[in-house]
């Protein structure tokens, strides 16, 4: 538990958490908890800075400079109800509940009394450090930089809703100091060989699987990884995928068969056009499940019978160490194509994401993507008089 003291008769409290060495002092004035650390390891000199600063508060509010003015916690009440309804069929479900359980856990008992002026980049960077010998205390590492971004996010998101309203003047520097750039790696993927190997495996499975019971789950997979790799759909996109979804057709442009797909998921509806690969994949799904319009392509996951089969083959993991999941067959998809020469912004509209994207995680590592003939080009020479010729020219 965090040591408390009190001065000035209960009107200042002087306090350390824990892991901390540092003091900080509050009160309640002009209508709002208010707190500053002291900056001060010495609890004698903390609770002088804590009286001076009191003081000097009450002064202002006397003398009207100071007012009350909204804390970070009715902020925050005013951006999750926005968020919910402005948001509502348009972004996941969880995704919103996620930002809620960051507020509620991490962000409001840290900044939830302070008012909206006193997040400062100073503040902000001490939320890092909390978090951090918090995570640090309780779970023996830090926070991953994933979650502190994410939680970053919810922090800016709160206080753009506070001067949408005007009760903040403008944004604090909420950017990381001291942090180089992150390293960008590749996603999971699977090379040509190892695609190869994969759909050998299932394919293996389906005609014989180790226990006949799961005959109809083995060939459900085995069609799942050629229907995703084919398509680059995204797992919850082919959760949501329904039969009435996908129509097999002749495309002109390309004179072969192939599917359309009208495509719901995290970035709402959109449209996708599969290679040929995926028309008989989703022939077989028909004659299997002699299915009605609206029942799901794709019923089950098939996590479980999918990883064996990865652990089987030591495809689990590349050669990084990063694990493969269903995931991996989108990114399969568009690295496959792009290493087959296609136009990096359409791939980037039949995926539903952006250029930016595809050059950052996926083009960035692919040979095919580099021209030697750009890279290797020499400026001609101009010869000087009476030199020898080059060994070249010889």
């Amino acid at each position: 538990m965090p040591e408390k003291h009190t001065i000035l008769g209960g009107k200042v409290h002087v306090y350390r958490r824990d892991n901390s060495s540092r003091w900080q002092c509050a009160t309640y004035l002009a209508g709002k908890n208010r707190r500053v650390s002291t900056k001060e390891d010495s609890l004698g000199k903390a609770k002088d800075f804590a009286e001076d600063w009191y003081l000097e508060l009450r002064g202002k509010a006397r003398n009207g400079e100071i007012t009350s003015e909204k804390t970070f916690r009715e902020a925050a009440v005013q951006f999750e109800r926005e968020y919910q309804i402005i948001t509502e069929g348009q972004r996941n479900a969880e995704y919103v509940e996620g930002h809620s359980t960051r507020l509620r856990l991490h962000l409001l008992p840290f900044f939830g009394d302070m008012g909206l002026s006193e997040i400062t980049p100073g503040q902000i960077q001490e939320y890092r450090i909390h978090r951090h010998e918090e995570a640090v205390k309780d779970h023996g590492k830090p926070p991953a930089r994933s979650t502190m971004h994410q939680e970053i996010v919810v922090l800016r998101q709160t206080l753009k809703a506070a001067v949408r309203h005007r009760w903040l003047d403008r944004l604090p520097d909420l950017s990381e100091p001291y942090r180089a750039s992150g390293k960008v790696s590749h996603r999971a993927w699977f090379s040509p060989e190892e695609y190869k190997k994969l759909y050998e495996a299932t394919r293996r499975r389906a005609h014989a699987p180790k226990n006949p019971r799961y005959k109809w789950e083995s060939e459900q997979l085995h069609d799942y990884v050629l229907f995703m790799a084919n398509t680059g759909l995204r797992p919850d996109e082919a959760n949501h995928l329904e039969y009435r979804d996908v129509k097999i057709v002749d495309d002109q442009g390309s004179n072969e068969t192939i599917l359309e797909i009208e495509v719901r998921g995290k970035r709402g509806v959109g449209y996708c056009k599969s290679t040929s690969g995926a028309v008989r994949p989703f022939q077989r799904l028909v004659e299997r499940n002699k299915p009605q319009p609206t029942d799901p392509v794709f019923p089950k996951t098939h996590r479980q019978l999918f990883n064996t089969i990865l652990d089987e083959e030591g495809l689990k993991k590349d050669r990084e160490g990063q694990p493969r999941t269903a995931y991996s067959l989108r990114h399969t998809y568009i690295c496959l194509r792009l290493m087959e020469g296609a136009d990096i912004y359409q791939i980037a509209k039949n995926c539903r994401t952006s250029v930016e994207m595809i050059e950052k995680y996926y083009a960035s590592h692919l040979k095919n993507s580099l021209d030697a003939a750009a890279i290797n080009i020499r400026r001609p020479k101009t010869k000087k008089k009476n030199e020898p010729p080059t060994q070249q020219e010889e």
